[in-house]
């Protein structure tokens, strides 16, 4: 009983927050940083995948890395196994412009990669970032069914939490975000809500990403900023999944760490307010600037690593 409380009382502040009301207001990251180196039924635990021929099914789960998941690269470099997810999305229908987002309060719009929609921004030294902009326009503004304030991974695969108006009721939030937009890859960012039991977050996280797999899309995780569960045992899981399926990894963690508190505000877990203007020193010190700049970084090198772009001004699929 406590655990539907639970479920139905992030998804009632989910559709009553307005990210307007939110208060979710330096060192630019050195080049090592930003290069690539080296129903209820829903929320079962996914099975043990049996077959490391198939993207995203394993024999065994990786439980150590084989480098430390702080020291993993903040752009990720992309696999073979992505790509193949990538050629299935396509023979499914997936738009090769759209990507998704799914996440909490930090990837709502108009604050997580809006301004790039919005025409509100300055590249600076980063106008190489422009082609994917112009690539997947139309992405960026769009407030998708998989973000939600408070969100957590349990939430993303609860129908109860899906948006009644748009979603099938069979459909969780992931599932009909998918099915709408019909994305090539989709962010993923969770763990700042519901970290209590790390064996169920694996588990739910595990479910999403396979989710992802089956819909031909590729899901890059994300590091999150924060240290609520105090060990960053969210940060690691999130390396040994990516590790375990082979996926990219966008470790965002360590884009901030330069950062005055680390791109924090006092709360611990919402960024430092800063805008997209990439050629103001001053702005690049806060946490929100660097999310923004190393997110679209992110997204452009899964993009031409998936599509195998190496041309800047060619745009394959």
């Amino acid at each position: 009983m406590t655990f539907f409380a639970l479920i139905f009382s992030s998804c009632s502040l989910a559709r009553s927050s307005d990210p307007s009301n939110l208060a979710l207001h330096g060192l630019q990251p050195s080049a090592n940083q930003l290069s690539n180196t080296g129903s209820s039924d829903s929320l079962a635990p996914a099975p043990t995948p049996s077959s490391s021929n198939d993207p995203g099914n394993p024999t065994a789960k990786p439980t150590s890395l084989p480098v430390e998941w702080t020291d993993l690269p903040v752009i990720p470099n992309v696999s073979d196994t992505a790509r193949r997810i990538y050629l299935d999305g396509l023979e499914l229908g997936n738009n090769p412009h759209a990507f998704s987002i799914i996440g909490d309060c930090n990837s709502t719009s108009p604050f997580f990669l809006s301004s790039f929609d919005d025409g509100i921004y300055n590249l600076g030294a980063y106008a190489d970032l422009q082609t994917a902009i112009d690539h997947f326009a139309g992405s960026f503004h769009r407030v998708g069914f998989g973000v939600m304030v408070g969100a957590s991974a349990s939430t993303i695969l609860s129908p109860l939490c899906s948006n009644p108006q748009m979603c099938f009721p069979s459909e969780n939030p992931i599932e009909c975000e998918y099915n709408r937009h019909k994305p090539i890859i989709s962010i993923i960012q969770l763990g700042t809500n519901g970290w209590d039991d790390p064996d169920i977050y694996a588990s739910r996280m595990r479910r999403i990403i396979e989710i992802s797999i089956e819909h031909g899309v590729v899901p890059m995780l994300a590091t999150k900023a924060d240290n609520r569960e105090g060990d960053h045992g969210i940060n690691r899981t999130l390396a040994l999944l990516a590790l375990e399926y082979d996926l990219p990894l966008w470790n965002f963690w360590l884009a901030l760490q330069p950062l005055p508190n680390h791109g924090m505000q006092d709360d611990g877990i919402h960024l430092s307010w800063g805008n997209s203007y990439f050629d103001d020193p001053g702005n690049m010190e806060s946490g929100w600037a660097i999310r923004n700049l190393t997110a679209l970084q992110a997204l452009d090198a899964v993009w031409r690593g998936l599509a195998q772009i190496n041309d800047p001004d060619t745009l394959h699929h």
